[in-house]
């Protein structure tokens, strides 16, 4: 008969904040424009919770962020970008370049990484002298400025095809228009294959304003 009495040995507790949302997000710099695209389907192991949950956010007219891994977070974390850069719309009377914006997301990142964001962030626009740039970002702050950058439950599949159509130099003038960056997304393996990436996409194409002369 139980005795009702404690075990002896200690009991382990596990608390697990962060979960896994699923989605796959895309950039791609060019030599006058960026393209920026993610999935709409947001899940959790083998259940749909949403198929209309944006992962892909305009920030300025120049600058737009994908957010991709815990959806609460990611959330989260652009309503933070986006109330520091109206801040300094305020303060300067302008919107924030390019690469200050990738400057700010790394310090904000960073001053959580004892108990971080649990996001993968790709922050894709113009840059002040015309050209396209795409920055990726680890959860805790560690950041380059690649030519192309995928991630999310599709990254193993998506990666290495953008690294053999578009290499590190990618030499197109020719702006993209929407119809044709969604196509572009349709011959990508592995965004529509995987039961955490799929349904609607939702894609943005930023490019240099022409001089009005």
């Amino acid at each position: 008969m139980p005795d009702g009495s404690f075990a002896s040995h200690p009991q382990e507790r596990q608390f697990n904040p962060y979960s896994e949302n699923g989605g796959t997000i895309l950039a791609i710099a060019g030599a006058d424009f960026s393209v920026i695209a993610g999935d709409t389907r947001q899940s959790e192991g083998y259940s749909i919770q949403t198929r209309y949950a944006p992962k892909v956010f305009r920030l300025t007219d120049r600058a737009v962020l994908a957010v991709n891994g815990f959806a609460a977070d990611g959330n989260m974390f652009v309503k933070k970008v986006k109330q520091r850069l109206e801040w300094y719309r305020h303060a300067h009377a302008k919107d924030m370049p390019l690469k200050a914006i990738a400057r700010l997301i790394q310090t904000m990142l960073y001053a959580q990484r004892f108990f971080p964001y649990y996001v993968y962030n790709i922050l894709g626009g113009i840059e002040e002298d015309g050209s396209g740039a795409v920055y990726s970002f680890d959860p805790v702050g560690s950041y380059e400025r690649e030519a192309c950058r995928a991630a999310g439950a599709a990254q193993s599949l998506v990666q290495p095809f953008l690294d053999n159509q578009v290499g590190d130099g990618l030499e197109i003038y020719v702006v993209l228009a929407h119809g044709r960056s969604v196509q572009g997304l349709e011959g990508v393996p592995g965004v529509q294959e995987l039961t955490t990436s799929g349904e609607g996409d939702r894609v943005f194409v930023i490019r240099r304003e022409l001089k009005k002369d």
